[in-house]
């Protein structure tokens, strides 16, 4: 769904209700990509169809996707002189998504960026010029050159086809202006057969959004002066097209922890033998506890303890003795906290934290969780006579905070 935040080119599967409204969806997938952790952009899940099924290689090298509409633009008689006038809507327009279970709401931009179709003529190009195809179509525009070029502002993608009495052709749309040929013989009758368009979006930033679905949808016109114009005579059997948006989100949020994580002994820098063997008392007991995190989204973290006092939670023995151990956490480059990167941000018991959000998809990187005895807890415990094990069970709660 860019996304910026990034534009991605996507393309539409179809349905249609019986009442013959046109209805497209539009699905985009965000899964987090260890290979690209940067790259935080919405995928297409839905099959060209149309004119880059049949020229497949020409759409890939401009990264162009096309879709194929059921609907029939006809006209009447033209006579020399008249136009043919087509335009889209180019320029960017704005629609809502809502998250089906959250309800929270982010912005999505859509733009038409190419129109074409395959027309067909009441008569071959033969009997209407005197000149067999190729070079008929060509003569029966002003022009001269057919509609493989496409008149300003439109853009030619250089590829199309042809029979005696039929054209396939597909031009890019870079601004919303119509785009006219002119015939230059009595054409009786013709009609543009079922309507490729390509588009392109700009999605929210995926990595700021909740998981789950995302839906909305916009409403486009069809018609002479509607946002899909064929010409002044041609009249489309549908006036309306739907495009339903569905951008999927799912995020990734895992902590593991080395083997053996689970079980922590503080003790001073460098072991007790300093303690045991000289009697010098150690000025910090603490463990600094690796773990590896993956994070594609914001989220939140809490503590719970067996046993607390205040803010923090205790350690105790059977004998009766306790002390409070402080814990904090500090988190990877690339996480940041209310103020920045988190470094030794302390923990409180049964509160969840602020939030923490990723600025790119954090594959398995190294934080860490710091748990320290204050000066006065060291005292306590290596005070003379006294011999004793205190012990104590901390949980740490990571939630996806989507």
């Amino acid at each position: 769904m860019k996304i910026m935040t990034s534009g991605c080119v996507l393309a539409l599967a179809l349905s249609i209700s019986p009442a013959q409204a046109i209805n497209q969806e539009i699905r985009a997938l965000f899964q987090p990509d260890p290979s690209q952790p940067g790259k935080n952009l919405f995928v297409n899940q839905t099959p060209n169809s149309g004119y880059c099924v049949n020229f497949p290689t020409q759409c890939a090298s401009n990264n162009m996707f096309s879709i194929e509409l059921p609907v029939r633009y006809s006209s009447g008689e033209l006579r020399p002189g008249d136009d043919v006038s087509l335009q889209v809507p180019a320029g960017w327009r704005r629609l809502t998504v809502t998250n089906q279970e959250t309800q929270d709401t982010e912005t999505v931009e859509v733009r038409i960026t190419g129109i074409g179709s395959r027309f067909v003529l009441s008569d071959s190009v033969d009997d209407l010029t005197g000149v067999a195809a190729p070079t008929g179509h060509d003569i029966l525009w002003t022009s001269l050159s057919g509609w493989l070029y496409a008149p300003a502002p439109c853009q030619g993608t250089g590829l199309a086809g042809y029979s005696d009495r039929t054209y396939r052709f597909f031009w890019q749309t870079p601004v919303q202006a119509p785009c006219t040929k002119t015939a230059a013989f009595r054409i009786p009758s013709m009609y543009f057969d079922k309507i490729d368009f390509a588009y392109e979006l700009k999605t929210p930033n995926p990595l700021s959004m909740s998981s789950g679905l995302y839906t909305g949808s916009i409403v486009y016109s069809m018609g002479p002066g509607g946002d899909f114009d064929m010409g002044a005579t041609f009249q489309p059997d549908d006036g309306n097209l739907t495009l339903d948006f569905v951008l999927d989100v799912q995020h990734t949020l895992k902590v593991d922890l080395p083997p053996g994580g689970n079980k922590v002994t503080l003790e001073p820098e460098g072991g007790w033998a300093r303690w045991i063997d000289s009697g010098r008392k150690p000025t910090r007991i603490f463990r600094d506890q690796p773990f590896y995190i993956s994070a594609s989204s914001r989220f939140k973290v809490m503590m719970l303890c067996n046993s607390q006092g205040g803010p923090y939670c205790n350690l105790g023995s059977p004998l009766g003795n306790s002390v409070q151990v402080k814990v904090s956490m500090s988190l990877p480059a690339g996480i940041d906290g209310p103020g920045g990167p988190v470094n030794r941000i302390p923990l409180s018991v049964n509160s969840w934290s602020s939030s923490f959000q990723p600025s790119l998809y954090v594959d398995r990187k190294p934080g860490a969780m710091h748990f320290e005895l204050e000066p006065s807890a060291i005292d306590f415990l290596l005070r003379p006579g006294l011999n004793d094990r205190l012990r104590g069970n901390i949980t740490i709660i990571w939630d996806s905070d989507v």
